[in-house]
């Protein structure tokens, strides 16, 4: 069962995606995200992970089925905010400006989004490089800053596609420390994408294994650890034995579907 117990903030009911390519990239897939929830697909490459998150930011239409996905409030606060596996910043901005691009689409003057700015850029430990430019930050830096700007509309749904991948063992282990601090303090419902086991046990509160293309959701794991996570949690029997019991169900569901 892949629908949350809390009261869903987006859901997903028996959606399916066929691209004008023709290929089939998900079959009937439903899952639900509650509110506050840190919910995480898992699955090999190519299965959809990132189709789900396009159709719940509304970045794809389903072939069929239903998507429920919160909306917009006016100028106030965008419903969703997406993280992608580039930092996807500004070049030519400084910090400071790249953070504030989503109030000022909204049409928030930089003077007014200033303290917003600034509030967010300390969240995330970059309040003395608001004026510095991406050429000069390091990757985990980056993708801090993408964060800030993701946080800052304060949205009711994260979307997260593996943004720490590229990363560092350390600087991921840093963020994904960091990144559950932000979660659970704003009660963000999060969706994350992640081929990392050990990434996916230590963040999430539900894992979904997803099969082969076409994707579909195979396996759901409840990782019942109360937060916050801590280090004595990841070199814990029980975060070993999550970790073993997810790859035995990524490696069962790696074997394509005849129907694809």
């Amino acid at each position: 069962m892949e629908l949350s117990a809390k009261p869903p903030t987006a859901e997903i009911i028996k959606a399916s995606k066929r691209f004008d390519t023709g290929v089939l990239a998900l079959s009937e897939v439903s899952l639900s995200i509650g509110s506050g929830e840190f919910v995480t697909l898992l699955g090999p490459s190519g299965c959809g992970k990132s189709t789900i998150l396009r159709l719940l930011a509304g970045l794809e239409i389903p072939s069929a089925g239903t998507v429920h996905a919160p909306a917009d409030d006016g100028a106030q606060q965008y419903a969703t905010a997406f993280v992608f596996q580039e930092s996807t910043l500004m070049p030519w901005a400084s910090v400071f400006n790249n953070v504030w691009l989503p109030l000022r689409l909204q049409g928030f003057s930089r003077s007014h989004s200033r303290a917003r700015v600034e509030a967010a850029l300390k969240s995330v430990g970059l309040e003395d490089f608001a004026q510095a430019f991406p050429r000069q930050l390091s990757g985990g830096m980056k993708m801090r800053v993408s964060i800030a700007r993701a946080l800052i509309t304060e949205p009711k749904i994260l979307l997260m596609d593996e943004p720490f991948a590229a990363l560092d063992d350390l600087s991921r282990h840093r963020l994904n420390n960091d990144l559950l601090h932000w979660q659970q303090e704003r009660g963000i419902a999060t969706l994350f994408v992640t081929h990392n086991i050990a990434e996916a046990v230590f963040l999430s509160s539900r894992v979904l294994v997803m099969g082969a293309r076409p994707g579909r959701i195979l396996h759901e794991r409840t990782i019942g650890e109360p937060y916050p996570r801590t280090s004595i949690f990841r070199d814990s029997d029980r975060f070993s034995n999550h970790c073993r019991a997810l790859a035995s169900a990524l490696t069962l569901s790696t074997t394509p579907s005849e129907s694809s």
